[in-house]
């Protein structure tokens, strides 16, 4: 009878070793690490080549003859390109802050409208969001030149932050649902006001989110080319117009260079971004 009970206990566990081990077989199958890395080879190939022919010591796309910074210094020499760099950071700036401003209100007035005024709010937002990039930028050109706005960098700035608000609402959303109301209501029940309670607890829990989505807006803008192409005019263009106005007479390494650094700038606000978004969490987990 010990026997039998003993065989009994036995035979599920010898069963089930063959299957666990095929489970953890299928879980990770091999061939998923080569198509992992040929997606990641066909995803950062072009960007290595590009950064690559921007150190060639010679003028060809087709032949590697040795490390140089040339390029870089012919771009450093170059009055043209230094004006549209300053002239895409003065947009993307401006346009990071009044579409962060205007966005973290808009999602904040949208938490606590009726619900029928902030689902048509909404809605609208998120047209924009969803609407073909090309569409908003003729429109934006029939506005301004219908009402007589001159076309410039006032023009593409107002065109940046039209398309930008509502990305910054959905983030600041998002993170102000999973907040939740409980802790704002807590503090209002211990005196503060609603101005005091938004001050001292809603906002200093929204940083994270508002400055994620400020980031990404001054990505966006710095890199658009589409709506700056539509609400630009005469002057000096912003640097996706003058890499556009380059490749028409012919892609050179300073090109290459123009962007290397631009993917510079970027890696280096993403990581930055990161980093404050972890500094702050770890300090408010210590407090």
């Amino acid at each position: 009878m010990s026997d039998a009970v003993a065989t009994s206990e036995s035979a599920p566990r010898v069963g089930t070793l063959p299957r666990a081990r095929s489970r953890r077989s299928f879980d990770r199958p091999r061939f998923l690490l080569v198509v992992t890395g040929a997606t990641t080879l066909f995803l950062f190939l072009p960007i290595l080549v590009v950064v690559a022919y921007s150190f060639n010591s010679v003028k060809s796309l087709a032949t590697f003859q040795g490390l140089s910074l040339h390029w870089y210094r012919t771009l450093a020499s170059d009055p043209a390109a230094l004006d549209s760099v300053r002239v895409s950071f003065g947009i993307a700036l401006v346009t990071t802050v009044v579409a962060t401003t205007i966005g973290v209100a808009l999602a904040i007035g949208l938490t606590r409208a009726r619900p029928a005024l902030a689902k048509g709010t909404e809605a609208t937002m998120l047209l924009n969001l969803v609407s073909p990039e090309i569409a908003t930028a003729v429109a934006l050109l029939l506005l301004f030149t219908g009402v007589g706005l001159p076309l410039g960098s006032t023009t593409i700035t107002l065109g940046h932050i039209t398309f930008s608000i509502a990305y910054v609402t959905v983030i600041v959303r998002a993170r102000l649902l999973g907040i939740g109301s409980e802790l704002e209501e807590g503090a209002m029940d211990l005196g503060a006001t609603e101005l005091q309670g938004l001050r001292l607890v809603v906002l200093p829990l929204l940083w994270p989110a508002i400055l994620g989505a400020a980031m990404l807006v001054f990505l966006l803008s710095f890199d658009d080319f589409v709506t700056s192409f539509f609400t630009s005019g005469v002057g000096t263009p912003p640097l996706p117009l003058l890499i556009y106005g380059m490749i028409r007479f012919g892609i050179t390494p300073e090109i290459n260079a123009i962007g290397t650094l631009m993917m510079t700038v970027t890696i280096l606000l993403g990581v930055a971004g990161v980093f404050l978004i972890q500094f702050r969490s770890t300090g408010r987990r210590a407090r």
